[in-house]
Formats: C-alpha cells, structure tokens, sequence
C-alpha cells in the first residue's frame, strides 16, 4: 500500500516553518535580525573590529568638541590629546593648524581671563599670573595681559571688595577684623602692603582706632 505524501513532509518542530515556503523558522529570523543589528553603519562596524581611524580626523574632532562654547589653550588641548593617545606629531599639525586660523588664540584667552577674573572675582595680578600659568600660557604673553590691570586700578577693586565685606565683620574686635579682611585680600593675590594699607583705611572711616595698624598682618 502507498504511503500518504505527508509521510516525507518534515515534522513541524521548534525553530521550523513549514508555511509560506519561506525556508527559515523563528530560530533563522532572529539569527538574521542579529545580524543586521550587529552590522550597522559602515563606520561602527570598522570601529568594532577595530581598525585604526585617522589620527589627524580624531585630534580634529577632539579640538573641536573642546572648543565649542569654552575658549582653551594650547597647552589644555595639548594634553587632551596627549591623553587619548593622539600621537605628538599628529598634535603638532593639528595644533599649528587651529593656530593660523585663529581658533587657537592664548593672548587672545588671557586677554579675556584677565578682564573676566579681575571685574567677576576681584583677583589681583598675582592671582591672575598663578591662574594663567597653570593653564600653560606663555610668561610674555600673561605679562602682557596682566599688564592691563595697574596698581590703581588694584587698589580700586580691594578697597570695593573690603566694602562688600565690612558690614559682616562688624561687631567683631578690630584684629579679627584686621585679619579676616586682610586674609580675604590675600586670597585674591593683593600684597600684604595693599591689603593693610585699605583695610586699615575702611575701619577708619568706619571709626576704629587703627593705631597699631602699620604692622604686618
């Protein structure tokens, strides 16, 4: 007796479909779903297998990406690179390039330190210098920026910043006054000369005897 047809029909199982004539179950679809998933762009997928992108392309768009909003150094984006391990070359092409276009710019950044520490925080050309030069700005170039600020204009700014700071002080015997104004003055990098000279000047006006005064704080 002949056997029916559906003897030779494959058995209908897990991961298989017979329907459609399709040829590829569940199991075979998610594999092709994985694949596709996992091929991606064209650049992702040279980045998993990790094949080395261009090194001048990176230190540009590393320089950009720090750049954009936030003014910076040479030396701030020297050692950005130098940290994701752009090659010192590459750096220095990179580098003299943002440079001559004039995205780069350290005595235009100190420049713009110098006016916006001086009128926003108060701080003295010592302070300015200190800050300047962790930044790795050039010694002539922070000399010519700092240079903006005389001593006029210092002593201007500490005795507004004594004034500010007077009226909590009051109530306070005189040498805590003395120290705690004059210490603040320190701070922002006045020398202890000008410090003593308008703090003393301030609790006069404010009736304190100074007598005593003229030392060192």
């Amino acid at each position: 007796m002949a056997e029916s047809a559906d003897a030779y029909e494959p058995e209908a199982g897990p991961g298989h479909d017979t329907g459609s004539g399709a040829g590829f179950g569940e199991g075979a679809g998610r594999r092709a779903r994985s694949r596709t998933r996992s091929s991606g762009s064209p650049s992702s997928s040279r980045a998993e297998k990790g094949e080395p992108r261009d090194p001048v392309e990176q230190a540009r768009n590393i320089c950009l990406r720090l750049l954009t909003g936030t003014p910076r150094t040479r030396k701030q984006l020297a050692d950005a690179l130098r940290k994701r391990e752009i090659p010192d070359e590459v750096a220095e092409e990179v580098l003299s390039r943002f440079e001559d276009v004039g995205l780069i710019d350290d005595a235009a950044f100190a420049d713009a330190w110098v006016e916006s520490r001086h009128h926003g925080r108060g701080l003295a050309r010592r302070a300015l210098v200190r800050e300047l030069r962790t930044k790795g700005v050039d010694s002539a170039v922070i000399d010519e920026a700092v240079g903006q600020l005389d001593s006029e204009q210092e002593e201007a700014t500490a005795r507004e910043l004594v004034a500010r700071k007077l009226r909590s002080t009051r109530g306070l015997d005189r040498d805590k006054r003395l120290r705690r104004l004059a210490g603040m003055l320190a701070r922002k990098g006045y020398g202890e000369g000008m410090a003593l000279r308008v703090v003393r000047q301030a609790l006069e006006e404010e009736g304190e005897d100074t007598e005593g005064l003229d030392e060192p704080f």
